[in-house]
C-alpha cells in the first residue's frame, strides 16, 4: 500500500507480462542524432568515463550525486571535454528527480558505489534508458541475477565497465585460446589483489561534510554513522555493506578473458584457503573449481590474493622479465604454452613451447595465422554509444557481464562463510553449508528506492 507510483506500475506490468517500461517508449537513437547522457555518482571513476563518454560523442544534459561538491567537479571536468554545453546540464541530488526527467536523456551511466549499482539499474532499464554501469554489476548475487533477467526481456542496451574488454589484447588473446593454441589449459593463476572487505560498524560518528546528504548516499544499504576518511570518498569498497573488496572488483577484470576463451559457467567448488571468515593468513586465497565444458577439461583458478604464485609457475615470466618481477597479474597455463596479463587482461604476452620468452600477443608471429574473429573497437565506452545507436552489440552487456560478476561474488559468499563450498551456481546456493544463503541476498532499505 506504501509502493510508490514508479513501483506500483513496474510490479503491475510484470505481474501482467507486460512491457517492463514505467514512461514512453525506450530510448532510440541513430548514427546522425545526439545520445544525451545522464551521470549518476560523480566520484572519480565517474568522472573518469563520463569523459570517455563525451568524447566519444554523447552529449551531457544531466549529472546526479549525493555529493554537491562531486556534482561540481564532475561540471569542470566535462567543460574541458564537452565544452560549453556541458554547462547547461541540469544537476540533481535524488536520482528520482532525474528520473522525472528520463525523457530528456538517451542513456545513463552509473558510477557510484557498488551498493547502489542494481536500484539504479533497475531504475532506468524501467525508464527504458540504455545504461552503462560500472563493475561489479552489482553488491550481491541475488540482484546480479535479477540485472541479468532484467536485461534479457528489455530492449535497452546495456554495458557493464570492465574496460579491458575493449582492448585488442584481450581480444587477440580469446581468438589464440580458442583456437587451441595454448593446448588444454587446467590451471589459471591470478595475484596481486587483496581478497575481502571488512563487516561491522566502526564505533563513533564525524560531522556529515557540508553538501553531502549521507542518509541517501548510504541509501539501499544498512544505516551507519558517517566517520571521515572511512567511507567517502574511495573507501567504500572496504566495507561489505558497500562493496566486497578488491576479488568482486578485480574479478570483472581478470576473470573476464578466461570466462570467454574457456567458455566458464559457475564454479562448482570454491575452496577458501587461510581465511575462517573472520581473520585471514597473508596467503590467504580462493580456489574457482569449474568442470569440463565440451573439449575443455576441468580448471582450477588459483585467486592467491597478495601473495606470489610457487616460483616454477613464474618461470614464463622469469625468463622475460629477470629483473623486473610482475607483482600483479592473471597467468594461464597451457600443455603448449601460456599466456599472462595485467589485471584488466591488457598488454597479452604469450610463450609457446620452446620459445625462449614471452611476446607480444598481438605481434606472434607463430599465431599470426589465427584469423581475426572479433571486432576491434575504439574503445569500450564508444561500442556501448554505437549499440545504442543500433551500430553493433555491447561486447559486455548485462547478462554476460553478469555472469562474470556472479562468478566473483560467489567467492565472496565462500569468504564471508569462512568455509569451502560446494557450490551451485545456477541456483545461487552452497549444498553443504546451508547458513551461506545470508550472503547471497540482502534487504533493501527502502526509504530511498524509487
Amino acid at each position: 500500500m506504501t509502493l510508490s507510483r514508479r513501483r506500483f506500475v513496474a510490479s503491475t506490468a510484470l505481474a501482467l507480462g507486460g512491457p517492463l517500461l514505467l514512461r514512453g517508449a525506450p530510448a532510440s537513437t541513430t548514427a546522425n542524432q545526439r545520445f544525451r547522457l545522464a551521470v549518476v555518482g560523480c566520484g572519480a571513476r565517474g568522472c573518469g568515463v563520463m569523459k570517455n563518454l563525451l568524447a566519444a560523442g554523447a552529449e551531457l544534459v544531466a549529472l546526479c550525486d549525493a555529493d554537491s561538491a562531486q556534482i561540481a567537479q564532475a561540471r569542470t571536468d566535462a567543460l574541458k571535454v564537452g565544452g560549453e554545453s556541458t554547462r547547461r546540464a541540469k544537476a540533481h541530488e535524488d536520482y528520482r528527480r532525474l528520473l522525472d526527467d528520463a525523457a530528456s536523456f538517451d542513456g545513463v551511466l552509473i558510477a557510484t558505489p557498488d551498493h547502489w549499482h542494481a536500484p539504479l539499474a533497475k531504475a532506468f532499464m524501467h525508464a527504458g534508458r540504455h545504461v552503462y554501469c560500472e563493475k561489479p554489476l552489482a553488491h550481491d548475487l541475488a540482484e546480479t541475477r535479477e540485472l541479468r533477467e532484467l536485461a534479457r526481456r528489455t530492449r535497452v542496451v546495456t554495458q557493464m565497465g570492465n574496460q579491458g574488454s575493449a582492448s585488442a589484447s584481450l581480444r587477440r588473446c580469446t581468438e589464440v585460446i580458442r583456437a587451441g593454441a595454448l593446448g588444454p589449459i587446467r590451471e589459471i593463476r591470478h595475484w596481486g589483489a587483496a581478497l575481502g572487505a571488512k563487516e561491522g560498524v566502526p564505533h563513533g560518528n564525524d560531522p556529515v561534510p557540508a553538501g553531502l546528504n549521507w542518509d541517501l548516499w548510504v541509501g539501499p544499504a544498512p544505516m551507519r554513522p558517517f566517520k571521515r576518511d572511512l567511507y567517502h570518498p574511495l573507501r567504500w569498497r572496504d566495507w561489505h555493506d558497500f562493496g566486497n573488496g578488491d576479488l568482486a572488483d578485480t574479478c570483472c577484470h581478470a576473470l573476464n578473458l578466461p570466462m570467454r576463451a574457456l567458455d566458464l559457467g559457475h564454479p562448482t567448488r570454491l575452496v577458501v584457503n587461510g581465511h575462517d571468515g573472520e581473520k585471514r593468513s597473508a596467503t590467504a586465497g580462493v580456489e574457482f573449481h569449474f568442470p569440463a565444458r565440451g573439449q575443455h577439461p576441468p580448471l582450477v583458478v588459483h585467486w592467491q590474493g597478495r601473495s606470489l604464485p610457487p616460483d616454477e609457475i613464474l618461470v614464463p615470466l622469469a625468463s622475460t622479465f629477470p629483473d623486473q618481477p610482475r607483482k600483479s597479474g592473471l597467468l594461464i597455463l597451457g600443455e603448449k604454452g601460456s599466456i599472462y596479463t595485467t589485471h584488466w587482461n591488457t598488454n597479452g604476452l604469450i610463450r609457446l613451447e620452446g620459445e625462449p620468452r614471452m611476446t607480444d600477443i598481438t605481434r606472434h608471429a607463430a599465431t599470426g595465422h589465427i584469423p581475426v574473429s572479433l571486432p576491434r573497437p575504439a574503445g569500450h565506452e564508444q561500442e556501448w554509444l554505437d549499440a545504442c545507436r543500433g551500430e553493433g552489440r555491447a561486447f559486455s552487456d548485462f547478462d554476460t557481464g553478469g555472469l562474470l560478476t556472479e562468478i566473483g561474488l560467489a567467492a565472496v559468499v565462500a569468504l564471508r562463510a569462512g568455509k569451502s563450498l560446494d557450490w551451485d551456481g545456477a541456483n545461487m546456493r552452497a549444498h553443504n553449508t546451508p547458513d551461506a544463503a545470508r550472503f547471497v541476498r540482502r534487504e533493501h532499505r527502502q526509504k530511498w528506492l524509487s
